[in-house]
């Protein structure tokens, strides 16, 4: 006997195959053994469906404890609290009692389970499987389950499923599969031999081996050599049926076609009288035979008319073919050069579109620039025009108000100072909390973009083209990356694509790590809808690029997809909710070394 377990995690004991013995006499009182002759049904019931793999099927009770004839009254301690019987899959509660697991359950489906035995109240994370017990119970003496066969072995609970798999006493099923009799294994034997109903049997005239159910069909279909009658009552009244094809071509009863039915003769008759047609029409059937050479003699010469006219053509076609094989082949040529001009003319096109590019964002700049000189103007202008009314209320004033006034103005500046000094402060120590707080040290990170609409307009617009992520690592120790999105693309996603790349940063433990970094990415859009279609795409870093060398400055080069991911895809699906998409980036630290 093997154990298993459950989906729950429960020790399962495995049944045996084609057995489910579940016995409703006394514990301790044998069965009455039947004669073979008037022996009663089969006592087990089906095996369990739902029993786990790896246990013989049957084994166990379906419900239940053990119904076996014991040799020896188990004492009390083996038996259950709630069916009596000896326990199945022993499991003990917390206040000492012992329950089948099956018996268990039912208590513990019910509302405010308690134990039938004391009335304590029962709870599920505190019943534990009873191993000691369940060891002790396999090994108490049982008879066979087939002794109301006739069976008197004596055996071990444990021992049963090994015993009947060679007990000659026990009912199995027609090892043929297809008869559906049960019978002792004893009775095999006999059964195969005269009894069943589809055991193998031998064709007398062919010796064809088949099932005995099959035979009949066999003789009256497709054996050879069964005796079958001449269809046309000719004087053979049987022969095989693998002659009677060609018996038909010899039968002198059978009806054919006269053999110059081809050339027009329309007589058909027996085989015995065509001997005489033919040397009655032995003329007639020559006249026929004349006339149809004459004809096709005739076919033969309009063919060769037709053919000689084809020839006379053959030339001119030939020449023909010939110059549309030359036009073809001029044709192939001027294609190749046209599609070299047409590749020529698309670098050109790509250089002066990088051109424009570069012109227009300094044309840009070049406006801001200005815009930024006319505000300062405007600002000098009010700078002055403030000063100059300053300067005539202090020649009107006093000498004590304009030093006061210098006074006043000196603390101002120190103050602005001081708090310029703070507010930088603030923000640094805002942004190291804001990475302390968002850091993953797993090799994972989770980037949340808030803000799509208006973030994506100012990279249309060219103010912020790309947007970092916080730092995230493979370890405390680890490598130090981070991830960077262009929201309106970049190189040849610009426009259509949201591009998505991978940054190898400097960490502080850079000098400990393997270099060039070698460790699998991938990239993923998450979908926030329901059937959570993530778009994703991983990629092994090339050892000799740039890109993944140990970091001279703050970061390398970004590495990744320029097309990611379609705009049209990303703003019609379920990509973007509440004005916000999540990026996940992970890299794989499965093989990565300790620092």
């Amino acid at each position: 006997m093997s154990a298993g377990r459950s989906a729950d995690g429960r020790e399962v004991q495995i049944p045996l195959q084609q057995v489910a013995p579940s016995l409703a006499t006394p514990l301790s009182v044998a069965p009455p053994i039947t004669p073979p002759s008037h022996r009663p049904a089969n006592p087990w019931p089906p095996s369990d469906p739902t029993a786990s793999q790896g246990v013989p099927a049957g084994f166990l009770p379906l419900h239940g404890g053990f119904r076996d004839h014991f040799v020896e009254t188990p004492e009390a301690k083996y038996c259950c609290e709630a069916c009596r019987l000896v326990l199945c899959q022993p499991r003990q509660t917390e206040c000492g009692h012992r329950f089948c697991q099956s018996c268990i359950n039912d208590n513990l489906s019910q509302p405010n389970p308690v134990c039938p035995a004391d009335m304590e109240p029962l709870f599920k994370d505190k019943i534990f499987r009873d191993v000691c017990c369940h060891r002790e119970i396999m090994a108490l003496k049982v008879y066979c389950r087939s002794e109301a066969n006739g069976c008197q072995e004596q055996m071990s609970l444990q021992q049963i499923p090994d015993h009947l798999n060679v007990c000659p006493f026990f009912e199995v099923p027609c090892p043929l599969g297809k008869c559906k009799e049960r019978m002792m294994r004893k009775e095999i034997p006999d059964h195969l031999s005269w009894k069943c109903k589809h055991r193998e049997a031998s064709c007398e005239f062919c010796m064809t081996k088949m099932p005995l159910t099959d035979l009949q069909k066999h003789k009256e279909t497709v054996c050879p050599a069964f005796p079958v009658p001449c269809p046309n009552h000719c004087s053979f009244s049987s022969l095989p049926r693998s002659e009677l094809s060609s018996h038909q071509q010899d039968c002198p009863k059978a009806q054919v076609s006269c053999q110059f039915h081809r050339y027009g003769c329309t007589f058909k008759g027996l085989n015995q009288d065509m001997r005489q047609h033919e040397s009655t029409f032995a003329a007639e059937h020559l006249r026929m035979m004349a006339n149809r050479n004459s004809m096709l003699e005739n076919k033969v010469e309009d063919v060769k008319g037709e053919l000689l006219e084809r020839y006379k053509v053959l030339p001119a076609l030939s020449s023909r073919l010939s110059e549309l094989e030359n036009q073809n082949d001029e044709l192939r040529e001027k294609n190749r050069q046209m599609e070299q001009k047409l590749a020529t003319m698309q670098k050109l096109m790509s250089s002066h579109s990088e051109k424009l590019l570069e012109v227009e964002l300094e044309l840009r700049s070049l406006r801001m620039l200005r815009d930024e000189v006319e505000n300062l103007r405007g600002t000098l202008e009010n700078v002055r025009t403030r000063l100059n009314a300053l300067e005539q209320g202090g020649r009107s004033g006093t000498g004590s108000t304009t030093h006061t006034l210098a006074s006043l103005e000196t603390q101002l500046n120190r103050h602005d100072d001081m708090l310029s000094v703070h507010e930088i402060r603030l923000a640094d120590m805002d942004l190291r909390f804001q990475v302390l707080e968002t850091a993953s040290y797993n090799g994972t990170l989770i980037w949340k973009i808030r803000d799509y609409k208006r973030r994506k307009q100012e990279a249309v617009a060219a103010k912020t083209l790309s947007l970092y992520s916080q730092p995230f690592y493979t370890g405390y120790f680890g490598y130090k990356m981070c991830a960077r999105v262009y929201l309106n693309g970049d190189g040849m996603g610009k426009g259509t694509h949201l591009s998505l790349f991978f940054v190898v940063m400097r960490g502080e433990y850079d000098a400990l790590l393997p270099w060039p970094f070698k460790q699998k990415v991938t990239l993923m859009l998450m979908d926030q809808g329901p059937s959570r279609k993530h778009l994703g795409d991983a990629f092994k870093p090339d050892p000799n690029s740039s890109s993944f060398r140990r970091p001279a400055a703050e970061m390398n080069i970004a590495s990744g997809c320029p097309l990611f991911v379609s705009q049209s895809v990303l703003e019609t699906g379920s990509y973007i909710k509440d004005d916000t998409i999540f990026i996940k980036v992970t890299v794989d630290t499965s093989d990565l070394p300790d620092p």
